[in-house]
């Protein structure tokens, strides 16, 4: 299975964080996870908030976990609540189904993992990721 290495999960994050300052938004938390869902690399901005950790794991771990990027989690909650509903029960309430949530793919098209951004809006957040993801030479699912 192909890797993120420490080195891409710190330049992802770092990409991230630089994006938002660009855009002037919130301080921003960002995580990585691995294809298994298991926490590679996280750092919070100063003065975003303490909770932040939890908020960003759940976009990136829904993302990571079902296949499907936030955007995509969004309106399958809007159109399929029950759905939603029944894969928080699987996964012990850790999904958050909206946009920040990244999944990450190498060259070849395979899921090596998703990037978690929390901290401004939502759309702002996965714009963020995005910056982030493609500064390590890698491909954004948004």
């Amino acid at each position: 299975m192909a890797e993120i290495s420490m080195n891409k999960a710190r330049t992802m994050i770092r990409k991230t964080f630089e994006k938002g300052r660009e855009m002037e938004l919130n301080p921003l938390s960002v995580v990585v996870l691995d294809a298994g869902g298991h926490v590679k690399a996280f750092e919070r901005e100063d003065g975003a908030a303490p909770g932040r950790f939890a908020i960003a794991h759940g976009k990136a771990y829904g993302a990571v976990m079902l296949g499907m990027a936030g955007t995509a989690q969004m309106q399958r909650a809007e159109a399929q609540g029950y759905f939603m509903g029944a894969v928080n029960g699987v996964f012990e309430g850790q999904v958050i189904p909206v946009p920040g949530g990244v999944l990450i793919r190498d060259k070849r098209g395979v899921v090596v993992g998703a990037l978690g951004v929390t901290g401004d809006t939502s759309d702002n957040d996965a714009v963020c990721a995005v910056a982030g993801i493609n500064s390590a030479n890698l491909v954004a699912e948004v």
